[in-house]
């Protein structure tokens, strides 16, 4: 079997260390007798698991204990929901800035149950640049701030966490946490679908500063309540345990390799390479986005037409360069550069590009 280089936008690719330890333990996992999907969420073998999960992720981010962390599914578009269900009063305003895709989304969540004040947004400029922070019309009594760290489809990121004031910020980081040091404690929360760079998907991370559970927020059923997730230790009701223990399994992988100090190193190599490529090409290779707002993860780029387009699909696939595809919202390409992603994977696009470049250009 070989495996090829990896750049889907998630499901993402995972180490080939991580899927053969989870291989050798899925029939058994630790002399049990049985696999770790097929045991009590409430076992001791499992809540160990859990338990070394959450203390990995803590440490691999530097999360303060002041802030809890929840282990939840549905991912990330359901915690958008759930921002203002717990953190809002019915009809309150709550700011958000708009770099892309996935802050349009956020705001269809909440708009049922809040006043959204949209603060700022780069839609008239097609999402290629990050909304300037002097710009930004924040309410002085909203509930929160939200931004979307680092969108996966237009290809931008924030490169500093913005001051809000004593506001708190909320932000999605579902495609760039783990990716670079960050300062948690200038967020008030901080949520992640795991399937970028955390693990797999069908589980969410969700680190909340504590203060914030003690808001009333909105009636919810308990289910929805992260007051009671947090107390019963993300097991108010049977979670996505095998989600669960790969995640470990990737955070484990993660500090073993250098923890984030070493992957914000990677990240700029791998993206400073395809970067390179892009505007070494002379226009043959364009991306679009303002260059102080690029993103380290997600870069997508576009060729002169659509039939070089489909035909450097064609051969990068051939190559074993998978998942190139631009997202239908933009087309073009996209090549997304996860932790997991090895430097040589990024090296290998680049050979390809040069190649496809001298062949077509």
């Amino acid at each position: 079997m070989a495996r090829v280089h990896n750049f889907s936008a998630g499901p993402a690719a995972l180490p080939e260390a991580v899927l053969r330890q989870a291989q050798s333990e899925m029939l058994e996992w630790n002399g049990i007798g049985a696999s770790i999907v097929e045991i009590s969420h409430r076992s001791a073998e499992f809540i160990e698991v859990a338990a070394r999960a959450e203390a990995d992720l803590r440490t691999l981010l530097s999360i303060p204990d002041d802030y809890a962390v929840l282990f939840q599914a549905g991912g990330a578009t359901t915690a958008q929901a759930l921002l203002a269900l717990n953190f809002a009063n019915p009809g309150q305003t709550v700011d958000y800035v708009v770099s892309g895709h996935w802050g349009k989304t956020a705001i269809k969540q909440v708009k049922d149950y809040v006043n959204v004040n949209v603060a700022a947004t780069s839609e008239a400029s097609h999402f290629t640049d990050i909304p300037a922070r002097d710009t930004w019309q924040l309410s002085a009594d909203a509930a929160y701030v939200h931004i979307t760290a680092n969108e996966t489809i237009h290809g931008v990121e924030f490169r500093d966490t913005p001051d809000v004031g004593s506001v708190p910020l909320f932000a999605d980081f579902s495609s760039s946490i783990a990716s670079e040091p960050v300062d948690v404690s200038k967020y008030g929360v901080i949520y992640a679908g795991a399937q970028k760079n955390l693990g797999p998907v069908g589980v969410a991370v969700v680190i909340i500063r504590r203060d914030l559970l003690e808001r009333s927020g909105q009636p919810r059923a308990d289910i929805f309540d992260y007051r009671s997730h947090s107390a019963r230790d993300s097991m108010l009701n049977t979670p996505p345990t095998w989600n669960w223990y790969l995640a470990g399994l990737m955070f484990r992988w993660m500090l073993d390799e250098g923890g984030v100090t070493e992957f914000a190193k990677r990240s700029a190599q791998k993206s400073g390479l395809v970067y390179g490529a892009i505007d070494g090409s002379g226009g043959f290779y364009r991306n679009e986005v303002v260059p102080g707002a690029r993103s380290r993860m997600n870069i997508p780029f576009f060729l002169p037409d659509d039939t070089l387009t489909a035909r450097f699909l064609t051969e990068s696939k051939a190559a074993g360069l998978l998942a190139l595809k631009g997202h239908k919202a933009v087309g073009g390409l996209r090549a997304s550069l996860y932790n997991a992603l090895p430097v040589s994977g990024a090296q290998a696009l680049v050979d390809f590009m040069h190649d496809f470049q001298q062949r077509n250009g």
